[in-house]
């Protein structure tokens, strides 16, 4: 049986209720790009709001995480991978929670106890070293010598403030080596495969940390990672998950595995990747920005591999190794098959695209290098960033026509590069679980009056297609088939803020999912939704099925402005707008 089949009807048997994976956009969240932890789309029950399922829960969560992508390409990164995962909310702690992932290892996996190894909370200057979750896998059976103790690895919060805890990390002896008494989480044998953490604590601005009266659990376990070990790989791509991908790659490329592991794990990961983003229903396609310029770069950098093989960038490659991905997934994500044509009319489009940016960097290479002896750093760095070329194959060229390269000069550019690719990856994610501010939840609130208005100054027709908010603005992606007027930008500010100055109660109510569409609530993606859902009011201007944070009435929201009107991608439109 799969892994994830086993790991749901496990936490079934325990009382726990299934929940959908969420879209890999997230839904009314605007820290990040892509739902990047199976935690994410759980932030507001995780922060008090009832969860309609109960208090606990369990699923699988399609996740992408692109800070690492240049990574990819050893034996263990993905940009796609699933999450396993099992909550408590305000239920069962550590107690219950440790004893179901041991016995789910120790019984269900048959993972002999031997191989496993944990590490607790060692405590710091305000928090206690968590003796409960020692004595707790003592008594499972775990050896005083197989536990350790840290501080940095064993504490989570999500920002600066907010719910934080203790983790507990689970590790298996990935090696073929005797396996020492004593457990070093240095050593790199050591593999982590599953982490508990329990949120028992709140910390405060001023940087107090008090007990938390609710408290939560939160586990998740890779099935990439564990799949492997389950199955005795050292390598994620040799496990059943990636043998038919890497099987069909050898099979048009001609070549083996073994050989060219670094651009078949490429060309595997990044056509996973782009599938399930091409699959979501928010509708992202590749471009310049966001979102579809992440898309954009995993499909062009898969295509650069593709080349590297000497596969035919004319052949339909990219579309027969899509379908062995759709047809594996689409039993556990519906999208996958329902947005099939979709899927592989973009991946070629992009391809066809690219196809010519390849050539023409290759014309440029010819040209400035006419007359050098070295490429130096910039040149190299530009035929990586606005030509696609990575630094092995710059290399390769230059090596036929005689040419030095200045690669660790372009190390250093690629490493400035990757360190503000970084650091405006975790910008995204500065909202996390600490919380919203009070001007996001204006701007959150403003989002709904935004649609009521759309749909009487263009159209009924207008629904909404995702949203972004920070502190400084809100941005609207929304149907709409044609760019708006002017007097159609000056009448919805107009009503938007009419609505602001009418001080209009937002009120909420939870009712069964049929009841909410029948009342005509705003919603997206409805089949995502559970039985049970929380509609916000606002006056009887919007009704919409929604997690909050909203404000009590609107004459809190303050003055909107529409400052930018714009395509997003086709059939979609985008507003972005501020508030005084």
């Amino acid at each position: 049986m799969n892994l994830k089949d086993l790991y749901i009807n496990y936490f079934i048997s325990k009382g726990h209720k299934q929940i959908p994976s969420a879209p890999v956009v997230p839904e009314n969240d605007a820290s990040v790009l892509f739902n990047t932890a199976g935690m994410q789309p759980l932030i507001p029950y995780l922060m008090g709001t009832p969860h309609p399922y109960g208090t606990k829960l369990t699923d699988y969560q399609k996740c992408i995480r692109t800070n690492d992508l240049d990574e990819v390409g050893d034996t263990y990164h993905h940009t796609f991978f699933e999450m396993l995962g099992n909550w408590s909310l305000g239920d069962y702690f550590k107690k219950e929670a440790i004893t179901y992932s041991f016995e789910f290892l120790t019984k269900v996996l048959n993972i002999p106890v031997e191989r496993l190894a944990v590490t607790v909370f060692a405590g710091n200057d305000t928090i206690p070293f968590d003796e409960e979750s020692k004595s707790i896998w003592l008594s499972l059976g775990i050896p005083e010598e197989r536990i350790a103790a840290t501080s940095e690895d064993n504490f989570w919060i999500a920002g600066e403030t907010g719910p934080c805890g203790p983790d507990s990390e689970m590790f298996y002896w990935r090696s073929e080596d005797e396996i020492p008494v004593s457990f070093d989480p240095e050593d790199k044998r050591w593999v982590e495969i599953w982490n508990d953490v329990f949120m028992q604590y709140e910390k405060k601005a001023d940087g107090s940390v008090i007990e938390l009266p609710k408290k939560n659990v939160d586990t998740g376990m890779g099935v990439e990672r564990t799949t492997a070990i389950l199955e005795g790989v050292n390598d994620n791509y040799a496990s059943s998950i990636w043998k038919d991908v890497i099987e069909k790659i050898e099979e048009i490329s001609g070549k083996k595995y073994e050989e060219n592991e670094i651009s078949m794990r490429i060309i595997a990961d990044h056509i996973r990747t782009s599938v399930f983003i091409l699959a979501d229903d928010a509708g992202v396609i590749p471009s310049n920005t966001d979102r579809g310029y992440i898309l954009r770069r995993l499909i062009r950098r898969m295509i650069r591999h593709a080349r590297k093989l000497n596969i035919d960038l004319n052949s339909n490659f990219e579309t027969e190794l899509a379908k062995l991905i759709i047809n594996k997934y689409s039993k556990y994500y519906e999208e996958i098959s329902k947005n099939e044509n979709h899927i592989l009319e973009e991946l070629t489009k992009e391809k066809v695209k690219f196809s010519k940016t390849l050539e023409k960097g290759l014309r440029v290479f010819e040209k400035e290098t006419a007359n050098i002896s070295k490429i130096d750093k910039d040149l190299a760095f530009k035929l990586y960033d606005t030509y696609g070329f990575p630094i092995e194959l710059t290399t390769e060229l230059a090596t036929e026509k005689g040419l030095e390269v200045d690669t660790e000069g372009f190390k250093e550019k690629f490493k400035e590069h990757q360190e503000k690719s970084r650091t405006a990856s975790k910008g995204m994610f500065k909202g996390g679980l600490a919380g919203d501010s009070e001007t996001e939840t204006k701007y959150h609130t403003a989002t709904h009056l935004l649609n009521a208005a759309l749909k009487i100054t263009v159209s009924n027709d207008v629904h909404q297609k995702g949203s972004n908010i920070n502190n400084e603005r809100m941005r609207f992606d929304f149907s709409c088939d044609h760019k708006l007027t002017e007097e159609e930008i000056k009448n919805t500010e107009e009503l938007v803020n009419k609505w602001i100055k009418e001080d209009l109660p937002v009120s909420v109510k939870e009712m069964p999912k049929e009841e909410a569409v029948n009342i005509g609530a705003e919603h997206m993606f409805i089949d995502r939704y559970p039985d049970m859902v929380t509609v916000y009011f606002i006056g009887d201007v919007s009704k919409e099925i929604c997690m909050g944070p909203h404000v009590k009435s609107t004459s809190e929201i303050g003055e909107f402005k529409i400052i930018k009107e714009e395509a997003s991608s086709a059939g979609v439109r985008r507003i972005k707008a501020i508030i005084k």
